[in-house]
């Protein structure tokens, strides 16, 4: 089957999905841009997971890369998956480490049987990944990962984000 993909101008937060992506810091505790805005509109709920969480599996915090399902609180999604995107760097390949944080949500939500996931676009906020070349890789990976995901819905914030997303599809 064939994951579909969507793309939305507006607020992550205010999705309805089975999983929203959270672009999460290490620390699985809340901060600034998407990861603060979960938080504060998913509630104490997710917070108290991600502190179990710390003090279990992830004592040193989640790795770049990889990805976590917690609850979603009080968002309209069952769950939010926690994803640590990587900052970019001009000297250092790190796409490898942003495509990983798609497939890595992707398998998550498959283990849970989600069937919509809405993600933002990982790593152009304060990581300064740019945004056409972030589009690109989230787009080719969502595309190249096997999945019983049956909608991907990409979440952007502003215009110029959308119009590089719309410009990796057909």
């Amino acid at each position: 089957m064939t994951t579909a993909i969507t793309l939305v101008r507006g607020d992550i937060t205010r999705q309805s999905a089975d999983v929203i992506v959270n672009a999460a810091n290490s620390s699985l505790l809340g901060g600034g841009g998407v990861d603060g805005a979960i938080h504060r509109r998913g509630g104490p709920a997710i917070l108290r997971e991600c502190r179990a969480l710390r003090a279990s599996r992830y004592g040193k915090g989640l790795p770049t890369g990889q990805a976590v399902a917690t609850t979603a609180g009080d968002l309209d999604a069952r769950w939010v998956i926690h994803t640590v995107g990587p900052v970019y760097s001009p000297d250092e390949d790190r796409s490898g480490l942003l495509a990983s944080c798609y497939r890595e949500c992707l398998r998550v939500a498959a283990e849970l049987g989600a069937r919509t996931v809405a993600f933002p676009a990982i790593s152009t906020g304060v990581y300064r990944w740019p945004m056409r070349d972030a589009a690109r890789i989230a787009v080719e990976t969502v595309k190249a990962t096997g999945t019983a995901v049956e909608e991907v819905r990409f979440v952007l914030f502003d215009d110029p984000a959308h119009e590089a997303f719309a410009g990796q599809l057909p």
